[in-house]
């Protein structure tokens, strides 16, 4: 019998389902390890920009039909769309059993309000030239691509994963403005609404970290991804962790055994047994 972490809220966001760069069943694996009341997927979790036919691996598959199982099991789960995700928004604010698909979330954590969303809204090469942003991001994926066969070498080497775009994003000055900026925007919007916590995704950045001005102060908090940082958020207790697989996984937790072999008709079963009743 596998022991699971309770928690009260767990989030997640840039999985990226359906892209070379995705690490399906390491997430497959934290997700195995936890306990939550609420799981809170924050945006780009299915990357349909991207999607192509040819590729969506089944380890893919196995991550969308835990989280119905979860569902299921009495989980809520709440999907809070993303960029990458965007044809969800057409169905905002529906709610299907312990399901439900939204563009923002605001919750109340022990008299204090956090506020959810994926971070999108700020990026103006989105709002304002979202083809610019596509070719963007084809660009990140040929370049992940690329880091899996480094990554794959140097493992056969005994030498440690190293990661080209965050190398990059570390190093050019443009990037490390714009996280700043995008922290900045998100904090004071925070601040100028009362709310406590922002907690944000987007950016593939984890962060925790306290942001005032002369308003006024708020936690701000984003999840990172599952592409490179293999990070989520977690709250128990009145605090926030960021959690870190690889820091932090139980090596003893592993994939479960009956989802090996699923196939995309188990995939459908398991989203139809969701009763819209409960």
């Amino acid at each position: 019998m596998k022991i699971k972490r309770k928690i009260e809220i767990a989030v997640i966001s840039d999985v990226h389902l359906g892209t070379f760069g995705c690490h399906a069943k390491q997430l497959l694996t934290y997700l195995n390890t936890i306990d939550p009341k609420k799981l809170i997927l924050n945006g780009d979790i299915i990357d349909i920009w991207q999607f192509k036919k040819h590729y969506f691996p089944k380890s893919h598959l196995r991550v969308i039909k835990k989280i119905m199982d979860m569902a299921t099991d009495g989980v809520e789960i709440i999907y809070i769309t993303g960029n990458h995700d965007e044809m969800l928004r057409k169905f905002s604010n529906t709610k299907i059993g312990n399901i439900s698909i939204v563009d923002k979330l605001v919750l109340d954590l022990d008299a204090k309000k956090a506020w959810f969303f994926h971070g999108d809204v700020f990026d103006v090469s989105i709002q304002n030239a979202k083809w610019l942003a596509k070719l963007g991001a084809y660009g990140y994926d040929v370049l992940i691509l690329l880091n899996r066969f480094v990554n794959w070498c140097l493992e056969r080497l005994g030498r440690e994963r190293y990661s080209l775009s965050k190398k990059i994003k570390d190093s050019v000055k443009g990037a490390i403005k714009y996280i700043s900026d995008f922290e900045t925007v998100a904090s004071d919007l925070a601040i100028e609404n009362g709310y406590d916590y922002v907690i944000c995704g987007h950016i593939h950045q984890p962060k925790m970290l306290i942001k005032e001005n002369k308003n006024g102060k708020t936690t701000y908090l984003n999840s990172g991804d599952w592409v490179e940082n293999f990070t989520a958020l977690e709250y128990q207790f009145k605090r926030w962790k960021i959690y870190n697989y690889n820091n932090d996984h139980l090596r003893a937790f592993y994939v479960d055994d009956e989802v090996k072999d699923m196939e995309v008709s188990d995939l459908i079963a398991a989203i139809t047994i969701i009763d819209p009743k409960k």
